[in-house]
Parts: structure tokens; sequence; C-alpha cells
């Protein structure tokens, strides 16, 4: 039996009128008119929001996956508004109404859901949906069809494998979305008629997700080479290479999941909801394939040719990152220094990797520096936000208000030009002198690191700061400058 987008039962039968005219246009839900899956986000959701009831799922589908994704629909606060549709789908939807058609909405996702995105949408005359002891999927679905408008009795919209046997029940097979193999097959059951929707990952989707580009960060790991001037032993050089590799592997698993988890938060982002998963280019479940691949080989790799020691600093690095995501991002001042302990942490893990001792200097400099920069992120991200008058005067998703903006702004630059104070201080350190002959040509490089803290904090306030420091201080040319400068100080030094 069906369900009205408001809830109410509807009494199957082949002899409706509609029929008789036309045949109805059925449409699938999750990867047809949705980009993305409901029994992903739901469990994404509930992963996010209970994290320390995370078996209960297995409990749950140990009873099939029908009561799997009635559990997760009970406990879901999912934003039905926020979730990226397919806009050819609609369209071609609204045309068929207009066109006098019957549209129904046959999904495998729980009828709670399906009702309420039905009535967001309002295009839909009736849904099918799984119910808590029916997984309405497959066969299920056609036979569920078949009942209520016969064989050949609807034309039907689809994406999937499961998809098949319907399309060969139904009149017209219609694609939206599909993997170009099964698009294939749609088209040899003899009843195509074309495709509403394409959609398929690229490789600039992939990068995105992936983050290649925060690879810039883990330059870090190769900071103790450079500072204890051994950059020019070969194979020191090639195992900070091969740290490198594996920590931009492991860093890249840590960002899918953390989109994953974040996917709520970023569709009411101004920026974040362009991101690959939050806007439905890539589906959330392949990167829940993904990540997990790429974790396994980071730490394989980092196991087989680099020291024990290295492994535990990633995994050390994976669990604050993910404690970040699930918690510490939404606690005002510890997310800040989560933050910057990520960042320090790279400086750490490269010293193990290399077995270069640590330096108590570098340690200070890194902490305030990486302090004032996960400031400046913090404060470029929520200028906007509370600028638009954010949410009741706090920013979604993060434990900041309205007014906190002076305070964050006054730590920040605090924090920045206390590292100036300790690499002044360094210059002094009798530890320096085993490493320049002419230390004190390194006070130059304090002016342009003053002069660069204080840019950053200048045009974060105007609101023209990237909402990440590091893509900023890459692709801007005073910066990129006053690094040149000061890297030629340390050179006149040593």
């Amino acid at each position: 039996m069906g369900k009205s987008p408001s809830g109410e039962a509807i009494p199957p039968g082949r002899g409706d009128k509609a029929v008789a005219m036309e045949a109805p246009l059925v449409v699938d839900l999750d990867g047809t008119l949705l980009r993305s899956d409901l029994l992903v986000e739901t469990g994404l959701l509930f992963a996010r929001d209970h994290p320390r009831q995370l078996l209960s799922p297995f409990r749950w589908l140990a009873r099939g996956r029908a009561a799997l994704k009635h559990e997760l629909a009970r406990r879901a606060d999912l934003d039905v508004a926020a979730l990226p549709y397919d806009e050819n789908v609609i369209a071609f939807i609204r045309e068929a109404r207009a066109g006098g058609r019957r549209v129904t909405l046959a999904t495998a996702s729980h009828q709670t859901l399906a009702g309420r995105i039905a009535d967001h949408l309002g295009l839909f005359d009736e849904v099918l949906a799984s119910r808590p002891d029916v997984n309405l999927k497959g066969e299920v679905k056609r036979d569920a069809l078949l009942e209520r408008y016969g064989e050949q009795g609807f034309d039907y919209l689809g994406n999937a494998g499961d998809d098949l046997p319907v399309w060969r029940a139904a009149r017209k097979t219609l694609v939206a979305n599909a993997a170009a193999r099964l698009e294939r097959k749609a088209r040899a059951l003899g009843n195509f008629a074309g495709v509403v929707s394409s959609r398929r990952a690229r490789f600039g989707d992939w990068a995105r997700a992936l983050r290649l580009h925060q690879w810039l960060k883990n330059l870090l790991i190769f900071v103790p080479l450079l500072t204890a001037h051994r950059y020019l032993e070969a194979p020191l050089l090639l195992q900070a290479l091969l740290a490198f590799f594996c920590f931009g592997l492991c860093a890249s698993s840590v960002y899918l999941l953390n989109d994953l988890l974040d996917l709520r938060d970023d569709r009411h982002h101004a920026r974040k909801r362009h991101r690959p998963f939050a806007s439905g280019r890539l589906s959330p479940l392949s990167g829940l394939a993904v990540f997990p691949v790429l974790l396994l080989c980071a730490f394989g790799i980092a196991t087989w040719r680099l020291p024990g020691a290295f492994a535990l600093g990633m995994l050390a690095y994976y669990g604050l990152t993910l404690a970040y995501s699930m918690r510490l991002k939404r606690l005002w001042v510890v997310d800040v220094v989560a933050l910057a302990a990520l960042y320090t942490l790279r400086i750490i893990i490269g010293a193990v990797a290399l077995g270069i001792p640590l330096s108590f200097w570098l340690l200070a400099f890194s902490v305030f520096i990486f302090l004032s920069l996960a400031l400046v992120k913090r404060y470029a991200e929520l200028l906007p936000i509370m600028r638009a008058g954010g949410e009741d005067g706090k920013a979604r998703g993060r434990g900041y208000h309205a007014d906190d903006l002076p305070m964050i702004a006054s730590l920040g630059t605090a924090s920045g030009y206390m590292s100036v104070i300790v690499l002044a201080l360094y210059v002094n350190d009798p530890v320096t002198l085993e490493h320049y002959r002419h230390p004190e040509f390194i006070w130059c490089s304090c002016l342009p690191l003053l002069i660069w803290i204080s840019r950053v904090w200048f045009l974060a306030h105007r609101g023209q700061m990237h909402e990440d420091p590091v893509v900023f201080a890459v692709s801007d040319r005073v910066s990129l400058a006053i690094v040149a400068l000061m890297g030629l100080a340390f050179w006149v030094a040593i």
C-alpha cells in the first residue's frame, strides 16, 4: 500500500483512472532524484551525533536492512531542504506533471524520510517506500509496482543495478546518473527511452575531496631536515619524501571522513556547501569506500619502510583530527588549540621519521605561529556569518558568538607576535652558534615576519582573508616575497 506525500495511505489498484489515460511516471529517490543515499546520510548523522553507540547499527542490521533504515530514520536529524537534489530530474518531473501525468516516488528509503521529501518538493501524487518490515528494493519494488500498475503500466526512472528488475517490468526505461556499464545494460533491455541526467565523478571532484592542495601543509615534515641543516643527505631526503607521501594519504583519508561527517553543517555554509560530497557531485558511499583504502595504504607503507614511531605519530594525528571533527571543533578556544596542535604534529612526525632531535625553539615557534593561523582561520570563517547575523548571533557548528570576534583577533595577533619574540630569542641561544656563523643576520627575518602577521590580520579584519591561511599564503605574492626574504636572511647567517 502506498502513501501520499502527507503520509495518508492510498489503496492499491490497477484501475486508477490516471493510468488509463497515460502510464504514470515512477521515480527512484537515492542516486536519481537525490544526489546521495539516505541510508548513508542517516548512518553518518547517527555516527556524528551518537559516537558512543557506533555498534548499534550492526545490531539493527541483524534484524534486516528494513529495520536498520527504520531505526536510523527515527534518530536522524535530517534537513531535507538542504539535500542535494538533481535539478535535471526535478525539471523532468515538472514537465511530466505539466502534461497531466501522475508521478510516484518509489524508493527503498524509509517511508518517513521519503514522505518528508515529497512534502518538501510537492511534486508527487503518491509515495511508495520502505517500512519497518519491508525493504522496497529490487524485486520487492518491482512487485509492488506491478500490483499497483500492472505489467508495462508505468515508466520508471532509476539509476542503480537494483533497478534492473523494475526496468524490465516497466513500459519505458529512463536512466539518471547511472554508471556507464549500467547504462549500457539499460539500453539493451529493449524499452530504453532516454537519459534524463548524467552525473559522473570527475578527477577534479576527487582532487577537491582529497584536498590535494592541502598536501602543501605536509611540507612541514621537511622542516626538521632544514633546521638541522641535513637537507643534502640523500637517504634522509628520500625518507622525508616517503614520509610526506604516507602522511598525505593519511591526511586525505581523514579529510574524506571529516567531509562525510560534516555534511549537515557544510550544506548550510556559504562556501562549504559546494564541496563534492555536500553538493552531491560525489556520493557519500564512494567516500566511505575510499577513505579506509587510503588509510590502509598510508599505514601499510609507513610500517614497512619507516620507523614505528612515525606510524604512531600518524595515528595520533588521525585520532586528534577525528576528535576535532566529532567534538572539539564545537568547543571555543579548544578548537583552535587543536588546529595548532595538528600543524605542530606534522613537524614532530617529520622529526620522528628522520630521527632528528627536536629543538625547543622550533616547537615554541611552531605552537605560537600556528595558533595565530588557527585563529585567523576561525576569524575568517566566522566574520561573514556574524555580519549576516548568524543563527541567533551564533555560528552553526561552532561555539562562538558574534561579540567574540574582537577577542579572537586579540588572541591571534598576540600569539603571532609571540612567535616573532621566540625567533628573536633564538638568535641569542648558544646552540644557534653551532649551526650559524653569523646568527645576527637571523634578526633580519623578524621584521618581515612581523609585517606578514600584521598584514594577515588586517586582511582578515577587512574580510579579505581566505578561510585557510595556508592556501592564502601560497597564492599571495606578498607572502611569498616575505618568505623569500626570511629564507635569504637564514642563508646569509649560515
